[in-house]
C-alpha cells in the first residue's frame, strides 16, 4: 500500500471587533474541509502546512500548535489504496487575501464559529470533527458558539 503524508491547518483570525473567524474550504468533491496538502522533500510538517494554506487560500499564516494527525486509508486510480497520513495545525492568518486555488479545492471563506461548525457538520469530513474540536478548545470556543463573557 502505497503511503502519504500531508499537512494543514484550522486558520483563524481575529476581527477588528475582537471576534474569531475561522477558514473552511469547499474542496473538489464539494465537501466542507481544512487547507492541507504532500509534504514536499525537506520540508518540515509546520512549513508544509503553511506552504499549503498559502497556495490554496492565499493567506499567510504562523503555526500556533499542533492540534492532530489523524490516519484514513483512500483508493487512488493511479496508485490504488493509499494510507493517509495528515498533520493538522492550529494557525493564525497574519497576512494575504482569500483565493481559491482552483485546481485544488472549489471555495474557501471566512465564518464565525457557528457557522463553519454547521458547514462541517452539515458537509464536512467526519475525521475533521475531532481536529476542529481541539481548535476550538484551544481558542475558547464552545464547540459551536463563542464563549459570551
Amino acid at each position: 500500500m502505497a503511503k502519504e503524508v500531508s499537512a494543514g491547518g484550522v486558520v483563524y483570525r481575529r476581527t477588528k471587533d475582537n471576534r474569531i473567524e475561522l477558514m473552511i474550504i469547499e474542496d473538489r468533491y464539494l465537501k466542507a474541509s481544512l487547507p492541507k496538502g504532500k509534504r514536499e522533500k525537506g520540508e518540515t510538517m509546520e512549513e508544509t502546512a503553511l506552504r499549503e494554506i498559502r497556495e490554496e487560500t492565499g493567506i499567510e499564516g504562523k503555526v500556533v500548535q499542533p492540534l492532530e494527525t489523524i490516519y484514513y486509508n483512500y483508493y487512488n486510480p493511479k496508485f490504488g489504496a493509499v494510507k493517509k497520513e495528515v498533520h493538522y495545525y492550529l494557525v493564525e492568518a497574519m497576512a494575504g487575501t482569500l483565493v481559491p486555488q482552483l485546481e485544488e479545492i472549489h471555495t474557501v471563506a471566512w465564518m464565525s464559529p457557528e457557522a463553519a461548525w454547521e458547514k462541517q457538520a452539515k458537509n464536512g469530513y467526519q475525521n475533521n470533527i475531532s481536529v476542529l474540536s481541539k481548535a476550538y478548545e484551544l481558542l475558547g470556543l464552545d464547540h459551536r458558539k463563542e464563549k459570551t463573557s
